[in-house]
């Protein structure tokens, strides 16, 4: 009977940790996924035609991919 309850709470506690909250951010695109653990941001960000002419891009926005865990950039797709 112990050992389920162990189980059954592990669940619970690695459910909450990991379970990601869907967030839109309003700069052009971009979209967090966040839990207690980690973060993904799916990046779509508007840039200036300045910026567009100086790193000779075609596309007025920046995507990419941005991963942390526990705070800490893993990876890091736009710079």
């Amino acid at each position: 009977m112990k050992k389920k309850v162990i189980i059954i709470s592990v669940a619970i506690v690695l459910l909450v940790l990991l379970f990601p909250i869907r967030n839109q951010l309003k700069d052009g695109g971009t979209v967090e996924y966040k839990a207690l653990v980690y973060k993904v941001s799916k990046v779509k960000r508007l840039i200036t035609i300045e910026e567009m002419e100086q790193e000779g891009k075609i596309k007025e926005y920046d995507q990419g991919i941005v991963i942390e865990i526990l705070g800490f950039e893993v990876y890091n797709s736009v710079k």
